[in-house]
């Protein structure tokens, strides 16, 4: 039997046409775990409401901040720390509490090695994919990452990067709370889109593969 409703949400997506399953052996990712699972994942899935709404506020602050007081960056945050000084210090004059002391930062030596360990495998990896994308040597790749980079730059024309950071935060805390919630149907119509776009690019592809010249060709197959 079929699971259905909010069942089939919570088990993940599956099929061919889904890029979050586990390298295609049918295990399915439920959509916590798709967006990093741990705290971070209910803030944005909307299980901590408080804090999702705190997010929410704190980006339109922000954004109105930037965008609408004309403001630089520098200015802003140069504000906003001398306000927080000033009302610390007169807080602490008025109760004539003394604070607390910091807490000490312990790192330990395994911790800092494991951490330079994984951002040294990372930027390695994120090299690689960027050597081949300039050579060329994987034309679908290349080819959407200079769409997005054409799409960016285009939208880049009518938005600040600020409103567009603004628009990030807030897509961030809303569409996968709402995949999660009707993602049985948007499953069903992202496979048929999926599909239709494979098979279009599969008809591009052969097109320009076969009017490259065939030393351009040997020379990507090598």
């Amino acid at each position: 039997m079929e699971a259905s409703g909010p069942e089939a949400a919570n088990a993940g997506i599956e099929g061919s046409a889904d890029p979050c399953s586990s390298a295609g052996s049918g295990y399915r990712l439920s959509v916590h775990q798709i967006v990093g699972g741990g705290k971070a994942a209910d803030i944005i899935l909307w299980k901590c409401r408080r804090a999702t709404a705190g997010v929410i506020f704190g980006a339109t602050i922000a954004w109105w901040l930037f965008e609408k007081s004309e403001l630089s960056f520098l200015t802003i945050c140069c504000d906003v720390l001398l306000i927080l000084i000033v009302v610390q210090f007169i807080w602490v004059k008025i109760s004539g509490l003394t604070p607390r002391p910091l807490p000490e930062l312990v790192l330990s030596e395994e911790m800092v090695s494991n951490a330079a360990a994984s951002f040294r495998v990372k930027v390695n990896n994120m090299l690689m994919i960027a050597h081949d994308i300039t050579l060329g040597k994987d034309f679908r790749l290349f080819f959407q990452v200079v769409s997005v980079l054409w799409l960016l730059s285009v939208i880049g024309n009518f938005y600040s990067s600020v409103t567009l950071a603004y628009i990030g935060t807030i897509a961030l805390v809303t569409v996968p709370a709402l995949y999660h919630r009707h993602q049985e149907h948007v499953d069903r119509y992202a496979g048929m889109v999926h599909r239709n776009f494979s098979r279009h690019y599969k008809i591009v592809d052969e097109n320009v593969i076969s009017r490259l010249p065939r030393s351009f060709i040997r020379d990507k197959d090598d």
